[in-house]
């Protein structure tokens, strides 16, 4: 089922077919570093997985979500778009995309739907977006949509995050 599309892109549930590239988009070092994340181990990408087939129509606002990102056209998935809560309670917009779809502005676009789905779709008042101080390409993207509130330390993943904010009334 699509959640949302862009003008590239379709967000969609996952499905049992799309294990592999879960597990990728959750382990390969080279998407998970900029993060940075620890690697998850095959078990903890099994729940996540497995989590994220348990749908309904409805979305739970104090549950987090992993998504398909396909280009229109091919259910190949490309990327996770993510939609987690933040230690505030607050909606966290978040993407990431395999290496070999990397520079082709997908990660802009992305934001940019989760974006206009957050705020047209499920109403939501106000959407952030936690980024680590060291990924300049996430940032710069971040900065396009959303202001910066605040730098933090994250002790969950050791390093200094900056959190973004956009609020519904500032469109």
């Amino acid at each position: 089922m699509i959640l949302f599309e862009t003008n590239r892109l379709i967000v969609r549930y996952l499905n049992e077919s799309d294990w592999d590239y879960f597990k990728e988009l959750l382990n390969a070092p080279e998407i998970i570093e900029p993060i940075p994340q620890k690697p998850f181990t095959i078990e903890e990408v099994k729940e996540k997985f497995n989590q994220n087939l348990d749908f309904d129509d409805s979305i739970d606002p104090l549950r987090r979500y992993a998504w398909a990102v396909c280009i229109k056209g091919n259910d190949e998935v490309i990327g996770l778009c993510l939609f987690l809560v933040n230690e505030d309670g607050d909606r966290e917009l978040a993407y990431r995309f395999r290496k070999s779809f990397w520079g082709n502005g997908f990660g802009t676009e992305m934001t940019k739907g989760l974006i206009d789905f957050s705020f047209s779709s499920l109403n939501l008042s106000k959407v952030t977006a936690d980024v680590t101080i060291g990924n300049l390409a996430s940032m710069k993207i971040l900065e396009k949509f959303l202001k910066p509130e605040r730098d933090f330390y994250n002790s969950r993943d050791k390093c200094m995050d900056r959190r973004y904010v956009l609020y519904k009334k500032d469109l």
